[in-house]
């Protein structure tokens, strides 16, 4: 019982520092932490609004995993699992709703202007560069 308690105290301290850099709006866009979804990941702007919505969410999931680390330690038995188990839970479902709100957030900021064409990747300036001259 004391691994998993540890385990969850690790988790939480991760979960924390994920959502005081999002809050804090020093977490960059990424491949690992922090909502990334199709539209919270289109631009720097929109992923930095993302993690601040979801960033009080957060927290209180890493407290929720606190808990839940300290009811294993100190309950123990079957009930101790339990309370471990529905800590895990609520931590998941309260970060999961608030992953959900963020991807709201995100979708509804409007979409940055890429230039004429309508795309970023660089295709329209190259488009006559293989024809003969």
């Amino acid at each position: 019982m004391l691994i998993v308690s540890i385990l969850l105290f690790v988790l939480a301290v991760a979960v924390s520092g994920v959502a005081v850099a999002g809050l804090t709006e020093r977490l960059p866009r990424n491949r690992w932490a922090g909502v990334r979804t199709p539209e919270t990941l289109r631009d720097d702007q929109t992923f930095v609004l993302a993690n601040k919505v979801a960033g009080p969410t957060l927290l209180a999931s890493a407290g929720l995993l606190v808990i839940g680390g300290v009811a294993g330690i100190l309950i123990g038995g079957a009930v101790g699992i339990g309370a471990l188990l529905a800590s895990v839970v609520a931590a998941g479902l309260t970060a999961a709703s608030g992953g959900s709100i963020a991807a709201r957030a995100a979708a509804a900021m409007p979409a940055p202007d890429t230039g004429a064409c309508g795309s970023s990747c660089g295709a329209c300036s190259l488009k006559d560069a293989c024809q003969p001259s």
